[in-house]
C-alpha cells in the first residue's frame, strides 16, 4: 500500500478551523510509533495547497516544523481561523480535531507480522552454500524521488564478485522502525526477479528474528522469497546483550559481533531456514571490513548509482 497517500488524505479530513497532531495522525494509521514518519512526510509534501499539512502540529499545541516556513504556517492558520501565541496555538484544546475515518492500516500489517513469525524457520534448511547476496537500498533525500536497490552476489568460497544488480524504484513507504519490511521488499522482490542466479542464502541490512514481533525483514523477505536469509544490523533495535548473545524474553534472537577493527558491534540474527549459528559463522567468514562483504559492496554500489542517478 502507499501510506503516504494514506497519511495525505487523513490530513485532508480535518474540517476548516481545526488542527491535529502528528500522534493523532500516527494512531489513526494504527501506530503511535509512526508520529515521527508522519512529521516527516508532513516535510515532504508536495503541494500544502491540496493537503494541508500546516494544520499538523506537536501534542503540546506547538508549530513544528513547516517546509515553507513557520511565516507561512501562521499565515496559512490564520487564513483558517486559527491563531498562533507564542509559538503554540490558541485555545488548542477547543480546535483539535481527533476523530479520523480509517481502517488503522499499520494495525494489519502488525497482525501479518506476527502471523508470519509463526512460519519462520531458524533451522538450517539448505544445500551447500556457494554464493551469498548482500542486498541494500539507498533513499533520497527527497521521499518522492527514487530509491536504489543493489544487490551483489559472491562466491562464498574464494569472496569474488559473480553478479551485480541495481534497480531504481519509488518508495511508497515511509521509515518506520519496526515495519522496514514493508518499505524496502517492493525494492527487493525487483531486484531478486532480476538476477540471473539464485543466491544460497540473502543478506539484509535489517533484522530476522531480532524483532519485537519476531519478523524483520530479513526473516520476512526470506519467507516469501523462500530463500535462505541472515539480518545484520548496524544498530540494536531490541533485545539485551548478555555476553555477545542478544536475547528477547529470554529467547536468544541474535549475536553482537565485534570485529577486530571497529569497536561497535554489528548485529546479526536469523532470516529464514539458517540457524544463529551457522548465521554468525558466514558472517565472520565475510568480514573483511565491520560489515560482511556482500552488504559492503552492495551498499556501496545502491549509494553511487543514486548519486549518479541525480
Amino acid at each position: 500500500m502507499n501510506l503516504f497517500d494514506y497519511t495525505y488524505d487523513l490530513v485532508r479530513q480535518i474540517p476548516q478551523g481545526k488542527i491535529s497532531t502528528y500522534g493523532a495522525v500516527a494512531r489513526a494509521l494504527g501506530d503511535i510509533i509512526a508520529s515521527r514518519a508522519v512529521g516527516r512526510m508532513m516535510n515532504q509534501n508536495p503541494d500544502a495547497d491540496d493537503m494541508p499539512c500546516y494544520k499538523i502540529v506537536h501534542t503540546d499545541g506547538r508549530l513544528g516544523g513547516f517546509g515553507l516556513g513557520i511565516d507561512d504556517k501562521i499565515r496559512r492558520l490564520k487564513e483558517d481561523n486559527i491563531f498562533v501565541k507564542g509559538g503554540k496555538i490558541v485555545d488548542f484544546e477547543n480546535v483539535l480535531f481527533e476523530d479520523f475515518k480509517t481502517d488503522y492500516p499499520l494495525k494489519k500489517l502488525r497482525r501479518e507480522q506476527i502471523e508470519l513469525s509463526k512460519k519462520v524457520k531458524t533451522e538450517d534448511d539448505f544445500n551447500k552454500i556457494k554464493t551469498i547476496a548482500g542486498i541494500d537500498v539507498a533513499y533520497p533525500k527527497n521521499e518522492f524521488d527514487n530509491a536504489c536497490g543493489a544487490c551483489v552476489i559472491i562466491d562464498y568460497k574464494t569472496k569474488r564478485v559473480i553478479e551485480e544488480k541495481t534497480v531504481f524504484a519509488k518508495a511508497d513507504f515511509p521509515y518506520i522502525s519496526t515495519y522496514l519490511f514493508y518499505r524496502e521488499f517492493p525494492i527487493v522482490k525487483k531486484l531478486v526477479a532480476n538476477l540471473d542466479s539464485d543466491p544460497s542464502v540473502i543478506m539484509f541490512d535489517g533484522n530476522g528474528i531480532l524483532h519485537p514481533y519476531g519478523s524483520g525483514l530479513a526473516s520476512h523477505a526470506g519467507l516469501l522469497l523462500d530463500n535462505p536469509s541472515i539480518g545484520v544490523a548496524k544498530s540494536l533495535l531490541y533485545g539485551k546483550v548478555e555476553e555477545n548473545t542478544v536475547k528477547i524474553n529470554n529467547e536468544k534472537r541474535g549475536y553482537a559481533l565485534i570485529s577486530k577493527r571497529v569497536k561497535k558491534p554489528i548485529y546479526i540474527s536469523p532470516g529464514h531456514r539458517v540457524s544463529l549459528k551457522t548465521c554468525v559463522s558466514i558472517v565472520r567468514h565475510l568480514c573483511r571490513y565491520k560489515i560482511p562483504e556482500p552488504l559492503r559492496l552492495a551498499h556501496t554500489r545502491s549509494k553511487k548509482s543514486l548519486i549518479k542517478s541525480r
